[in-house]
């Protein structure tokens, strides 16, 4: 490959697996937050940050070796690979479960409580009762310290009929919930956006990983032959000396045997 492709080509490849870091920060960064801002509710998909981040460093390293640079692309492959199909599952379990079990209508209209017993108490640690109306009926229902609840999302009669979740423990507010909601869809839009990062740079480093540019083949192609430290001419003249000639060789006189 010429030298100038290969610049570009690697310019590329740089270019894909920096942008897939960044990408893999804010993924454990929006996920991290997520999943500590509630007690009950850790869905946050943070995990797919952690291995396409380690894969996207391996595969800046690797960009940069020259010996072993095959070696660390292909595991640099393999750890953003297993990063794609992370960022796959987390984006369906963060979207559904922002979906299906956090209704933002009631937190958006005001229409949520926040109840805490006061400083000096664990949330989980002390209870009370409050009064939840329907439209038919009121019923009371036990709330923990530090709990935003909506009695609009609970079902007086079978509270477990509810998909929505109508509380949220460990919060400072009922906005901290309006932040889950919006967090879990950065995730999952992070994560979406991840997969196909991912796939991508996947492609290019492995396209780049057997490129070699033209100089260095020229310069293999050019190297003098290794210098062969066997001489024949030398090994001839050691023996022909170590062994005595035939006229150096003294005669020595036949005697009779005896005969028995």
């Amino acid at each position: 490959l010429p030298a100038g492709q290969f610049a570009k080509r690697k310019k590329t490849s740089l270019w894909f697996t920096v942008s897939l870091l960044v990408v893999s920060v804010f993924i454990l960064t929006i996920g991290l937050a997520a999943t500590t801002r509630t007690e009950n509710v850790t869905v946050g998909g943070y995990y797919p940050g952690i291995v396409l981040g380690f894969g996207s460093f391996l595969g800046i390293v690797g960009i940069y070796l020259v010996e072993n640079r095959r070696q660390i692309l292909v595991a640099s492959i393999v750890f953003i690979s297993f990063g794609v199909v992370a960022a796959f599952c987390c984006a369906i379990v963060d979207g559904v479960f922002a979906a299906r079990h956090i209704e933002p209508r009631p937190l958006y209209n005001k229409r949520c409580q926040f109840y805490s017993s006061g400083i000096g108490f664990l949330y989980d640690a002390y209870q009370t009762e409050v009064t939840c109306y329907t439209l038919n009926s009121r019923c009371q229902l036990k709330v923990k310290s530090n709990t935003c609840y909506c009695c609009d999302l609970y079902n007086c009669e079978n509270s477990e009929q509810s998909s929505s979740y109508y509380e949220f423990l460990g919060v400072s507010s009922c906005q901290d919930v309006v932040h889950l909601y919006r967090l879990l869809w950065s995730s999952t839009v992070l994560n979406i956006i991840g997969l196909f990062l991912g796939i991508i740079t996947a492609a290019i480093l492995g396209a780049f990983k057997d490129m070699v540019p033209l100089s260095q083949i020229a310069f293999s192609a050019t190297a003098p032959p290794p210098q062969i430290l066997y001489n024949p001419a030398q090994q001839i003249l050691t023996y022909a000396g170590f062994c005595p000639s035939a006229a150096t060789i003294s005669t020595y006189p036949s005697y009779p045997l005896p005969l028995q």
